[in-house]
C-alpha cells in the first residue's frame, strides 16, 4: 500500500485548500445561514476540482473532502461527486457517461443521493418510482437524485420528476429534503439484478455505497482537523494563573487522543480508498473507516468545544459548526454500533463463503 499522493492529486488539494480558505470564511458561513453557497460552488467548478475526481479516483477526491471538512463548507462537493460523477463513471453505460459527466463536471448538473435503501421506494417495469425518502441532504441544491430502490436498484431521477420536495433543516447546514415520488420517470444505472447464481463480485448499490462511506470518512477527517486546528490555536493562546493552557498536561493528553483519533479515521479512509483504486476488494475497509469516522470523529468534535473551555458553548463560535458536521457525519455514516454489526456480519459472510 502507498498512500502518497500522486502529484495531480497534490496540486488539486493545494487547490481546493486555497479556494475553501478563501472563500468559506466563517463570515460568508454565517450570512449563508442553512443553505449551500453558490459562488464557492461555480469557484470549485470553475477551477475543474469536480470533473478531476474521474481522473483522482476515490483518494484523491477524499483528498479533497479533506480540505472541505477543515472549514465546513456548504457545497454538494461530496454528493455530487459520489452519486453522480463516480456513480455514472464506473456504472453508467457508455451514452450515460457522455451525457451526464460533463454537466456534472462543469456544476450545471447536481447530484444528491437517496442512500441508503431504506424500502421506501419502488420501482415499476417502465421504471417509474414511487414512494418517500424522508431525508435526503442535498436534495435543495440538486438537479438530480441518485435514489436506490427496494431491491436496490439504481434510479438517476430529475428533481422536477418529484412529486414534492420538502426543506427538512439537520443537525449540519446541508440543504436536505423529504423526497416524495410519485410514478416518476428515471432511467436504471447499472443492470445489475440479484440472484442466487450471481458470482460474489459488488454490485452498483454495493460499490456506491461503499464509495459514499469511504468518502464521507474523508469529509470527517477534515471536520475533525479542522477542530482540533481551532482548539489548539485558542488553548495556546488562552492564559490561566499567566500560564497558557496548552502547557496543562490534561489539555495535552485531550488533545493527542484526538489527533490519534483523526489520524485512524484518515488512515482507513486512505486505505479504503487506494483499494477501490487499485480494484480490490474494499467493502470491509470502507465500514472500517465509517466506524472510524463515526466513533472516533464525535469524540474529537466533542474534545475540540470542551477544550474551548466557555467559548466553545457558544453557538455562534466557528468549532460549533465543527461539532455540528461532526454529530451529523456521524448520524449520516449510520452511527457506531449499527456500523460494527454490519461490519462483523460481512466479515462472517466473507469467511462463509472462502
Amino acid at each position: 500500500m502507498d498512500f502518497t499522493p500522486t502529484e495531480e492529486q497534490t496540486a488539486a488539494r493545494d487547490l481546493a485548500a486555497r479556494i475553501f480558505g478563501d472563500l468559506a470564511t466563517p463570515e460568508r458561513l454565517t450570512a449563508a445561514g442553512t443553505d449551500s453557497d453558490p459562488e464557492l460552488w461555480k469557484a470549485l467548478c470553475a477551477a475543474g476540482l469536480v470533473g478531476a475526481v474521474e481522473e483522482l479516483g476515490l483518494l484523491g477526491l477524499v483528498l479533497l473532502l479533506e480540505e472541505q471538512g477543515r472549514t465546513t463548507a456548504q457545497v454538494p462537493f461530496a454528493s455530487t461527486c459520489v452519486y453522480g460523477l463516480l456513480a455514472v463513471a464506473a456504472h453508467g453505460s457508455p451514452e450515460q457517461r457522455e451525457r451526464l459527466l460533463p454537466g456534472i463536471g462543469d456544476g450545471s448538473v447536481v447530484v444528491c443521493g437517496a442512500f441508503p435503501a431504506q424500502g421506501g421506494v419502488r420501482a415499476s417495469v417502465q421504471g417509474e418510482l414511487s414512494g418517500t425518502v424522508p431525508v435526503v441532504p442535498w436534495l435543495r441544491d440538486a438537479t438530480h437524485v441518485l435514489v436506490a430502490d427496494d431491491q436496490r436498484g439504481l434510479w438517476l431521477t430529475p428533481v422536477t420528476e418529484a412529486a414534492r420536495v420538502e426543506a427538512v433543516e439537520l443537525t449540519a447546514p446541508w440543504s436536505a429534503g423529504r423526497l416524495t415520488l410519485d410514478g416518476a420517470s428515471a432511467e436504471r444505472l447499472g443492470s445489475y439484478a440479484r440472484s442466487s447464481a450471481s458470482p460474489p463480485t459488488p454490485s452498483p448499490y454495493t460499490d456506491v455505497l461503499a464509495t459514499a462511506r469511504t468518502a464521507f470518512a474523508g469529509l470527517q477527517a477534515g471536520v475533525c482537523a479542522g477542530s482540533l486546528a481551532r482548539a489548539v490555536a485558542h488553548v495556546n493562546a488562552r492564559e490561566q494563573f499567566g500560564r497558557p493552557l496548552a502547557t496543562r498536561q490534561a489539555v495535552q493528553l485531550r488533545a493527542a487522543d484526538a489527533h490519534m483519533d483523526i489520524e485512524a479515521i484518515r488512515v482507513t479512509a486512505y486505505e479504503a480508498a487506494w483499494r477501490r483504486d487499485a480494484g480490490l476488494p474494499y467493502a470491509t475497509h470502507a465500514l472500517t473507516a465509517a466506524w472510524w469516522a463515526s466513533e472516533a470523529g464525535q469524540r474529537v468534535v466533542h474534545a475540540g468545544q470542551h477544550l474551548h473551555g466557555g467559548a466553545g458553548a457558544d453557538l455562534d463560535h466557528p468549532v460549533h459548526r465543527h461539532f455540528l458536521w461532526g454529530r451529523q457525519l456521524d448520524a449520516y455514516l449510520g452511527g457506531g454500533g449499527e456500523v460494527l454489526q454490519e461490519l462483523g456480519e460481512l466479515i462472517v459472510s466473507e469467511e462463509m463463503r472462502s
